[in-house]
């Protein structure tokens, strides 16, 4: 994860960026018996971590952001964990990747500034085609006059 990325505090809650902090009770967890093999542990522990966040009813989003994470992602944003043996460890996990998504749900791209090409591109461009079609020309049969 990245140095100013989204990082889980360490009461749960999920910073998401520098003026958005998901708190904890927005946050939803279930837990489940992983899938896969494992014998008995994996069918009878509850280690597999999915945590939910539901974007209509949070307090902590504006409107354009709430719009904006509900077209790109959808109104329940959702990860699983269920890569430890651990409850606690698939449990961080599962809200990191949560924090991830939100996050790049929320990223705006940066507008495009529309270029020109240059002077020198356009000679290259406009030389390229010309010596493309003299290649072209001597392919061709020579007249019979």
């Amino acid at each position: 994860m990245a140095a100013g990325g989204p990082r889980v505090n360490d009461d749960g809650s999920l910073h998401i960026r520098a003026r958005l902090v998901i708190p904890s009770d927005e946050v939803s967890l279930r837990v489940t018996t992983s899938g896969g093999p494992g014998g008995q542990h994996a069918n009878r522990s509850l280690t597999r971590v999915v945590a939910s966040f539901h974007v209509n009813d949070s307090s902590v989003l504006s409107e354009v952001d709430r719009a904006l994470l509900c077209e790109r992602v959808g109104s329940i944003v959702r990860s699983s964990a269920s890569r430890y043996r651990s409850q606690g460890q698939n449990r961080s996990a599962a809200l990191e990747q949560l924090a991830e998504k939100i996050a790049l749900g929320l990223a705006r791209q940066p507008l495009r500034r529309p270029t020109k090409p240059t002077k020198g591109s356009k000679i290259r461009r406009v030389d390229e085609k010309k010596a493309r079609g003299r290649v072209k020309e001597q392919r061709r049969r020579p007249l019979d006059d």
